[in-house]
């Protein structure tokens, strides 16, 4: 079982084989590989040893059905969103949540929708944290 508390670096193409995961639930390696396709083009070998540094890794695990290995994610994409923006807020923004959030609103076009999002976020963040205050 994986330790929830444990931070979940992937890289780009490990993100897509575990997006993959999440998508359909349970893979065979042939179902990653369709799955990648025709975005990535990879060998049914090389998602293999995709998937089998992933379970080394505690990020997969799978089971045998046949003669073939059944792949299921054990983070969820909460786990992971979460452990890679606090490893790049951390990195590029020495920690600070605002400043990574400064960067983003000044960096791209932000609609006015997005805008309301955010607002809306802050202010439960904001009762959350009366909340948790008492």
């Amino acid at each position: 079982m994986i330790d929830t508390n444990h931070t979940t670096q992937l890289t780009d193409l490990q993100l897509a084989v575990v997006r993959a995961l999440w998508t359909q639930g349970e893979c065979t390696v042939l179902d990653v590989q369709q799955a990648l396709m025709p975005e990535r083009p990879l060998a049914q070998t090389t998602v293999a040893t995709l998937l089998t540094r992933l379970e080394k890794r505690g990020v997969v695990s799978h089971r045998v059905e046949g003669r073939q290995f059944v792949y299921h994610a054990l983070v969820t994409e909460p786990q992971v969103k979460g452990s890679m923006v606090e490893q790049l807020t951390d990195m590029l923004f020495a920690g600070r949540p605002a400043a990574l959030i400064s960067h983003l609103l000044s960096s791209r076009d932000v609609h006015a929708g997005d805008l309301s999002e955010v607002k809306k976020l802050i202010a439960e963040a904001e009762a959350r944290s009366r909340v948790d205050a008492r």
